[in-house]
């Protein structure tokens, strides 16, 4: 026991005495090394970032194919529809929605979808409703094609003045009649004016008055010029018949036919030659035109034509007196004393009544 008590009293001095000591600073700053660790799974786990970085790759590559499948099949489609649209008995109207299903069918028309709409976002298509014929009948959806340009020009404009203005165009330089206009889009008349008035702003339509029918307002393109159909051509002035001005054109042609050639035959060339170089018309007139004038005066028995010449053309000449009455003088021998004022029946059963116009022979 005291040996036991003592070992513990010179434990306890040392364990003082190593407290109060300082220690050497070197071994304190000496730095302390922790155990290596060892590396669990190293190579399995770079193989399974490797397995995924490669079945990462491969799935991109596969997504990538089937988009660039996908949006090649869109483009092919697109084009399909655009150039159906382009086709010219759909411009204007354009084309019925069920005109649609039965091209593209079940399996290609839910396609069109993003299509049309992408399309309408660009102002390159428009749509509308037509009219139905019966009352119970459900009204058509038409999709109508715009080109770039009208697209352009149209840039800010509703569908339904988009319509108008393909319908218009559509009428080419014969215009088209606003009742008609309606029918087609079927647009309310209110609507429709202010529509009419937009597009005229916009310098894209005017309208048009029509020698046939001056109460109907008809409209086309800006740029075009009305046919001669609607005008009346030259003959028409301010949509009034232009009796004086015929009349100076039929007085020149006779005036040709009988000094011209010394009276022995003029052409319908030489004739129209001979006006444009006196300017006797306010306005080019075409062969057709000149005809028409010529053949005022054949239908008075005023010209008439004689032959034609080598080139095929036709020679008119001033056509021979018309009376009631011949005095056949120098058959006085031949013909009994009241032949002028009897009837005469040819062989060819033709009759020929007593002072009756006719020609001398």
């Amino acid at each position: 026991k005291k040996q036991s008590r003592r070992e513990g009293e010179d434990g306890g001095r040392a364990r003082t005495r190593a407290i109060s000591e300082p220690q050497d600073h070197h071994q304190l700053s000496a730095p302390v090394m922790p155990p290596k660790r060892k590396r669990i799974g190293g190579p399995v786990s770079a193989a399974k970032v490797s397995k995924k970085s490669a079945t990462g790759i491969g799935s991109g590559g596969t997504k990538t194919s089937e988009s660039a499948s996908s949006s090649s099949s869109s483009s092919s489609l697109q084009d399909e529809f655009v150039q159906l649209l382009s086709q010219p008995q759909f411009r204007g109207k354009g084309i019925a929605n069920m005109s649609l299903k039965a091209h593209f069918g079940d399996e290609q028309y839910p396609k069109l979808v993003p299509i049309i709409n992408e399309l309408m976002k660009q102002s390159r298509l428009t749509m509308s409703r037509s009219q139905p014929s019966h009352p119970n009948d459900q009204p058509e959806v038409y999709f109508a094609l715009l080109s770039s340009e009208e697209a352009t020009k149209l840039l800010g404009l509703d569908g339904q003045a988009k319509m108008v203005y393909q319908v218009v165009e559509a009428s080419g330089n014969k215009g088209i009649w606003t009742v008609d206009v309606r029918s087609q889009t079927g647009i309310p008349q209110s609507n429709l004016a202010k529509i009419f008035k937009a597009l005229e702003n916009r310098r894209l339509i005017k309208p048009i008055k029509s020698v046939t029918a001056k109460t109907k307002k008809l409209y086309m393109l800006f740029d075009l010029t009305p046919s001669k159909d609607i005008t009346g051509g030259p003959w028409y002035t301010e949509y009034e018949f232009d009796h004086e001005f015929i009349a100076e054109l039929r007085n020149f042609i006779l005036m040709c036919v009988r000094r011209m050639n010394r009276g022995d035959g003029v052409t319908l060339k030489q004739i129209a030659n001979k006006m444009i170089q006196a300017n006797v018309s306010r306005v080019q007139l075409s062969l057709d035109e000149v005809q028409q004038v010529l053949q005022t005066l054949a239908f008075d028995y005023l010209v008439e034509q004689r032959s034609v010449t080598a080139d095929g053309e036709a020679l008119f000449v001033a056509a021979k007196q018309i009376t009631t009455c011949c005095n056949f003088g120098q058959w006085e021998d031949f013909l009994s004393s009241d032949f002028p004022f009897r009837g005469i029946r040819y062989q060819d059963n033709i009759y020929l009544s007593a002072h009756e116009p006719h020609h001398h022979s």
